[in-house]
């Protein structure tokens, strides 16, 4: 089946292919010719099979240029398919397939009849005078036998290669590839032929071009180093030609339906024409760009194509951007871990948790998450102690599977993270045997089950994340150091001054009690050096207790009287709002904890609008009193909470010393309690004191006692 009447230019394109074509086969057949038992049994029917196609590209070049007639290249095509056939049949038998696979042979049997009948057919219909119309049905007849036998051989060669033991792969892989290119290229030229009921001249020119790749990976096939050889394209190049092959097969689909309709006909057929191209257009733009379908592109390419799933190099230097990426726009270094953990697996989002003061995990960063509701404690000691033990990475669909079917998970995680659907895997983060923080992943568009090599990926690189979260954990402390020798140099020297002036006031009010003439300017100075006396003392020993968490000595005082006193240092403001709560009796002193709550509701004052309530409020915990104070401002980023709010000489306010919120916690901690901080942005912030109840106090030192007794 040749053209006629092709343009002189394709014509002239195809001998050239043709005859290129034929010296390509008929030189890789001279060569192979010493080498033939390197094709598992096959290397005399491989050598026929070439030579059958050298004299077929011959015959398309000489009927091209008009020198025989178009039946003559029909002729040798069906000789060449068969000589392929064979091969492929010997193939088979290379590893005994040919006698354990049954449909084989009989495939094969059809597929030669199928060849034969079609060539007796063509004989006689090129012999006979037809009507124009009886050679159109003849022409589409012609074109769906070659169908069915390129169709019958792709599916050969697949079997042939997809069944073979993994001994037999480097032989076949070669010749498998090379008879794949050959037929899927018919098949292409058949299909378009039969679509347009007409032959395609300029690309059946073509066909050389695949007669140069069969005889290319048949030469590669007998090779010395055929074991070595792989294609190796990048998986950029791979997941990008991957597409384009799925948008010109959706395009194609498009005009073979467009071309069934108008062959139809009517009116009726136009407009449903229309309205498929329309609905066809539309679904693509809706479909075609969706992250969900490259994910499965990609997911489907890395199993199938490439022999790992990742592209190390790639995956190495974006998570080296990502982690090194500094500037004064870029992201705090706790995002920074969350997104390049979840790229690897194009997670949209993500948590950082990391041990908090008193070694619970907490909230350190988000990343693209902020819906989720993370409690001030993200995960129990036990799982922290499990995490640090095991290093187990953890599949959350896996342990939602394992809960619902009744069986125990390895690891039992907190409820909000069980609840929350969006929650997908959380991967410890261990330096040198102790856990620095783990991040939580969002699901991606395309989950799947973690296999070896997610696993082996995410420990290298949750290795290297600890590291650097490490490091900077030092940094953080020696800076902090460095400001703490500092500012201690500068106190230095105040608490010296202040000390001298505190001893010339009260020198002058032992001189004035002597000396002074009048009675009535006697009492006013009296007063005024006492009571200035007293402030700088306060002081000083308020300064000397920067850093020892030292507070005056603890006693039993009542809830009530405290935020009664808390509520008069307030009594102009009308957006603090003491709430009605129970009579506790506590441990603590009275002065620190006036001044741990008043600057707590005074910061929840500055961060609210003028017409936002302060709520404070206290009610039993256990063996704590907890007060709570509640305000709806500006809120905290998990960022600032952890790394900010606590640390001295960090403030948000202009002017301020940013020592207010350490201080309230070094108070705090004297007193034996606990200061907790629940804030999300634009929401408010919620502080948590916790001071010993009086009964906990004396039950604490009754047993002290009664050990040192028996000690």
């Amino acid at each position: 089946m040749i053209a006629t009447g092709a343009p002189d230019i394709w014509a002239t394109i195809g001998v050239g292919l043709d005859l290129t074509g034929a010296i390509a086969t008929a030189a890789v057949a001279i060569s192979l010719w010493p080498r033939r038992q390197r094709l598992a049994g096959a290397g005399p029917a491989v050598l026929l099979a070439l030579a059958l196609t050298s004299l077929w590209s011959i015959a398309l070049a000489a009927a091209a240029a008009g020198a025989i007639a178009g039946f003559v290249p029909s002729l040798f095509e069906t000789a060449r398919n068969l000589g392929w056939l064979y091969v492929v049949f010997r193939l088979f038998g290379g590893d005994g397939r040919d006698t354990s696979l049954a449909p084989i042979r009989p495939v094969i049997a059809a597929l030669c009849f199928v060849e034969v009948f079609h060539l007796g057919i063509d004989y006689g219909l090129m012999s006979m005078p037809l009507p124009d119309a009886a050679k159109r049905v003849a022409f589409e007849f012609n074109v769906m036998f070659r169908l069915l036998v390129t169709v019958g051989g792709l599916v050969l060669v697949h079997n042939l290669y997809a069944g073979c033991s993994h001994e037999a792969r480097p032989a076949l892989r070669w010749p498998t590839i090379g008879l794949a290119v050959l037929w899927a290229f018919d098949l292409n030229l058949y299909t378009i032929s039969y679509l347009a009921s007409a032959w395609p001249s300029e690309i059946a020119a073509l066909r050389g071009l695949a007669t140069l790749t069969l005889a290319l990976f048949i030469g590669l096939s007998v090779s010395a180093n055929r074991d070595e050889l792989r294609i190796r394209p990048s998986r950029a190049v791979t997941f990008q030609t991957f597409s384009l092959l799925v948008i010109g097969a959706y395009l194609v689909g498009m005009v073979a339906v467009a071309q069934w309709l108008a062959y139809a006909g009517g009116n009726f057929a136009r407009l449903i024409e229309l309205a498929f191209l329309t609905l066809a257009s539309a679904i693509a733009l809706v479909v075609l760009p969706s992250r969900r379908l490259r994910s499965w592109l990609k997911v489907t390419l890395a199993k199938h194509f490439f022999q790992h799933r990742y592209d190390y190099r790639e995956e190495w230097l974006r998570f080296t951007r990502t982690i090194g990426s500094g500037g004064t726009n870029a992201s705090p270094l706790g995002e920074r871990v969350v997104k390049s953990v979840a790229d690897l697996f194009e997670s949209p989002g993500g948590l950082l948790l990391a041990p908090g003061e008193h070694g619970e995990l907490t909230l350190a960063a988000r990343w693209n998450w902020p819906e989720v509701e993370v409690p001030a404690i993200a995960m129990s000691l036990q799982v922290q102690a499990m995490f640090e033990r095991t290093g187990y990475i953890v599949d959350l669909d896996e342990t939602r599977r394992q809960v619902e079917g009744g069986t125990a998970a390895e690891l039992e995680m907190p409820s909000w993270l069980m609840e929350d659907a969006r929650s997908w895997a959380v991967i410890p983060l261990i330096h040198f045997e102790r856990l620095v923080g783990t991040v939580v992943l969002a699901r991606p568009q395309l989950a799947r089950t973690f296999d070896w090599e997610d696993l082996d990926l995410l420990r290298v690189i949750s290795q290297q994340v600890a590291s650097y979260l490490a490091e900077n954990a030092s940094q953080l402390a020696l800076a902090e150091a460095s400001r703490f020798d500092d500012f201690h140099r500068r106190i230095a020297f105040v608490m010296h001054d202040i000390k001298n002036l505190a001893s010339q006031f009260s020198l002058l009010a032992r001189n004035a009690e002597l000396h002074a003439d009048k009675p009535a300017f006697r009492a006013d100075m009296l007063v005024t050096l006492r009571n200035s006396s007293e402030k700088l003392n306060a002081l000083i020993a308020r300064l000397g207790r920067y850093g020892t968490g030292a507070v005056e000595k603890l006693e039993n005082i009542s809830t009530r009287e405290i935020l009664a006193a808390v509520a008069a240092s307030f009594s102009g403001s009308r957006q603090f709002v003491l709430v009605e709560s129970p009579d506790l009796c506590i441990t603590a002193n009275r002065h620190s904890i006036e001044q741990v709550l008043v600057h707590l509701v005074q910061n929840g004052i500055d961060a609210s609008e003028a017409h936002s309530p302060v709520f404070l409020s206290v009610a039993p915990d256990g063996l704590h009193a907890r007060f709570e104070v509640l305000d709806s401002g500006c809120g905290m980023s998990a960022e600032f909470v952890r790394n900010g709010l606590f640390k001295p000489f960090v403030s948000t306010k202009s002017g301020g010393f940013g020592i207010g919120a350490f201080e309230a916690r070094e108070l705090v901690r004297a007193m034996r309690g606990r200061l907790d901080v629940e804030s999300r942005e634009g929401l408010g912030s919620r502080f948590v004191v916790r001071i010993p109840l009086s009964e906990a106090t004396n039950l604490y030192q009754n047993l002290t006692k009664n050990d040192q007794k028996v000690a």
